[in-house]
């Protein structure tokens, strides 16, 4: 195989000798110079460096398409020149081949065969593309140009440069499955209901945590401008935050219950307006505003709207019941859940992936998140539905979160009917090492420490003593036991019909 290997190159000499004499007798002009230039920008990848690193200052797909670039690349250059220019070992055109004011200087020294730098741009361009396709249009006659800046340039023969290209485009091919190409999220679905009219808040009661994350001294004020005719009660540090829901619920004349504080607060507030049959408008108050977000009322002027139309919908409501052990003896709580629940190391990787998240953007800040998080976290022994794990991460979302991987974004659906159970196990020999691959080329979702389904209810304990659960944000330690049931389309919220 080795020697047929090396042979292959002969049989294209004949067309090289050629397509070398084709570019030889162009005549000589400032493309000359171009083309030199472009060759040498391209040297150990730094051209495609560079452009990524601009592509990088855009969020979204054009940020994911630069990482996704720059790792087929990282590819293509590994294979070429560890691999191929080993196997392939092949002369360079001489300076009688070209004009001398043509020719590179000095001349590389490696094998011909193939063209890394051909190799590297199609594999950045194709990598690139397969994310955006209209980038992949734009950067494929800058690498195109590379490709071909070596024939000028006197630094490759043709079909060197058509095998690193073949190279280049393969290893974009084979990085999409390590970092594949999301599909598209489904659309936001939800049944709608009518609800109370509330013009200008009346029979609006609206319960204010003080302690919420967007809470400043004018929130209220501010709620009763937009509000004029609504009850507003603002819940001091001191008082019991549940408590003072349900009486802003059962206040006469109170026909729906408004909330404003983080996604704790927003929990127990759906809670008591199950409980009472009040429609809930949810008010951007929290730091992070998830349900308001899945809610469709993500800003004041939406969640006004919807409450003066009186549009609303339906949602599911997570129930947990939680067995603590406490130092006076054990405790059982039963708690409403709206988002999300956790056990293992994902508070630590939300933490982390938000504070990123404005610099680089949702999907690098979790790929650097998961990385620093599992760089140096311990997995939890746990029994989740009568089976014994260890896990880095049972993750709990209230309905199909997106995408299906390790960083959950988006809710299309509120009521589903299920929950999204994801764990990520660390069972596996060599777990550490599989986890860290799999974040590092996009394959958490199809790894094999990866485990996704969806249930209407779940059972988990703690391997040993006791473990660390956190609901919609709030943390309850020394936890023994918990289950989470779903009650179908038990909650109506306010959302705009639009």
């Amino acid at each position: 195989m080795r020697s047929m290997l090396r042979k292959a190159p002969g049989r294209f000499k004949k067309i090289d000798r050629k397509l070398v004499g084709a570019v030889s007798g162009l005549p000589g002009g400032g493309h000359d110079d171009f083309f030199r230039r472009l060759s040498a920008a391209a040297n150990k990848g730094k051209l495609w460096i560079g452009i990524a690193a601009v592509m990088a200052l855009f969020p979204g797909r054009t940020r994911r398409a630069a990482v996704h670039g720059l790792l087929a690349q990282a590819v293509a250059s590994a294979v070429t020149n560890v691999g191929f220019k080993t196997l392939l070992p092949r002369a360079r055109p001489l300076p009688e081949h070209l004009p001398a004011f043509r020719f590179v200087h000095p001349q590389p020294t490696s094998s011909s065969m193939p063209s890394g730098h051909s190799a590297s741009a199609v594999a950045f361009a194709v990598g690139a593309g397969l994310v955006r396709p209209a980038l992949g249009a734009a950067l494929a006659p800058l690498a195109a140009g590379v490709a071909y800046s070596r024939v000028h340039t006197g630094a490759h023969w043709p079909s060197d440069v058509f095998f690193g290209s073949a190279i280049g485009a393969g290893a974009a091919m084979v990085t999409r499955k390590w970092w594949p190409v999301r599909p598209p999220f489904p659309e936001v679905r939800r049944s709608t209901v009518a609800a109370a009219k509330l013009p200008d808040g009346e029979g609006l009661g609206i319960a204010v945590n003080t302690l919420g994350g967007a809470y400043a001294e004018e929130t209220a004020a501010a709620l009763q401008k937009v509000f004029p005719k609504a009850y507003i009660k603002e819940i001091s540090p001191d008082e019991d935050v549940a408590e003072e829901i349900s009486r802003v619920a059962g206040r006469p004349g109170v026909v729906a219950l408004g909330v404003w504080g983080g996604d704790g607060t927003v929990g127990t507030a759906a809670a008591t307006a199950v409980e009472h049959s009040l429609p809930l408008l949810v008010l951007p108050g929290g730091t992070l505003n998830h349900f308001a977000r899945d809610a469709g009322t993500p800003t004041l002027a939406a969640a006004v709207e919807a409450a003066s139309r009186g549009e609303a919908a339906r949602a599911d409501l997570g129930l947990v019941a939680v067995e603590r052990g406490l130092p006076d003896g054990p405790e059982m709580l039963h708690l409403a859940m709206l988002n999300t629940a956790s056990i293992g190391l994902y508070p630590n990787l939300v933490r982390r992936r938000e504070l990123l998240q404005p610099a680089l953007g949702k999907p690098v800040a979790g790929v650097v998140a998961m990385l620093r998080t599992f760089a140096a976290g311990t997995p939890t022994t746990l029994v989740v539905d009568g089976v014994r794990h260890k896990l880095w991460i049972l993750y709990v979302g209230r309905g199909r979160y997106y995408p299906r991987d390790h960083a959950p974004l988006v809710r299309p659906v509120l009521d589903d009917g299920v929950f999204d159970l994801r764990l990520i196990t660390a069972d596996e020999s060599f777990a550490r090492l599989r986890l860290l691959w799999s974040v590092l080329t996009g394959t958490v979702a199809t790894s094999r420490i990866t485990h996704l389904s969806e249930t209407s209810s779940i059972r988990v304990e703690p391997g040993d003593t006791s473990m660390v659960l956190a609901v919609d944000g709030e943390v309850m330690p020394g936890v023994r036991g918990v289950e989470f049931s779903v009650l179908p389309r038990a909650l109506t919220y306010y959302s705009p019909a639009s």
